[in-house]
């Protein structure tokens, strides 16, 4: 049953990303693209992908609840399901929209499963790259179907690779992560998309990522696969990750290890 669901939520958001999203990548028109809010766009592949997601996802579960970020635009009260019990499932129809909408890669599409108020199951699927990880927190997470983790070990500190969107935080700490990122092997800017930044640690292209605003949809997944991959996704002060903690920072990474020398040299005093 539990692998038959991953299986099905994989197809779903590849039908999604067929039927709704690569048609439109680079053929929207300037009606196609809006403003929800400030700085923050939404295209009409977003709302039909949600939508379509949506429905597929409450065939799958009879009588669950999806909470969408298009959703939350339209209704903010719709994130207090996250704490409901039973069912509820996370969606981001097209992470990285700001990418997509100026005909950029990556993007993403992104769906976690919370049973009772317990991230339970997450997917990302990049369609561009083709490449989708799903699984179970109990249970690992596969990378195309293969098992992905398991290595606890980490590159030295002068070679540890990772992004941080430093763009959103606070300049106190903005000018620190600067000044620690220079210890590092590479301090990478982020692509502005944050499935993508999680599935680069999980192939191993990255070993870390920090980040500043943690809406549950970009994350909840995502930190979710790192974690049953044998990685860590924390608060800045060491706190493990849930969707519903509404405040900010979070630093994901490979191993305990990473996450360690990561922190200290970014973050630490």
């Amino acid at each position: 049953m539990a692998d038959t669901l991953l299986d099905d939520v994989g197809g779903l958001l590849r039908e999604a990303a067929d039927q709704v999203v690569l048609p439109l990548f680079r053929k929207l028109d300037e009606a196609d693209v809006s403003e929800k809010a400030p700085g923050e766009v939404v295209t009409v592949a977003d709302r039909r992908a949600e939508e379509l997601i949506s429905a597929g996802l409450r065939r799958l579960r009879p009588g669950s609840l999806v909470v969408g970020e298009e959703g939350v635009a339209d209704d903010p009260g719709l994130l207090r399901h996250l704490r409901d019990g039973g069912d509820v499932w996370l969606v981001d129809p097209v992470d990285g929209t700001a990418n997509f909408a100026a005909g950029r890669r990556p993007f993403a599409l992104m769906v976690a499963l919370l049973t009772d108020g317990r991230p339970t199951a997450g997917w990302i699927l990049d369609p561009l790259a083709d490449t989708l990880a799903a699984g179970w927190a109990d249970d690992g997470t596969l990378l195309n179907g293969r098992p992905v983790g398991g290595n606890g070990s980490a590159p030295s500190l002068g070679e540890l690779r990772g992004a941080a969107m430093t763009r959103f935080l606070p300049p106190e700490a903005r000018d620190r992560v600067r000044a620690g990122g220079r210890r590092l092997g590479e301090l990478l800017p982020g692509q502005h998309c944050a499935g993508r930044e999680y599935l680069d640690i999980l192939t191993g292209e990255q070993q870390f990522t920090l980040f500043w605003r943690t809406l549950p949809w970009d994350h909840a997944a995502g930190a979710l696969l790192v974690r049953a991959a044998g990685g860590v996704a924390r608060r800045f002060d060491g706190v493990d990750y849930h969707p519903v903690d509404e405040s900010r920072g979070l630093l994901v990474a490979a191993n305990e290890q990473v996450w360690a020398e990561v922190h200290d040299a970014l973050l630490g005093s």
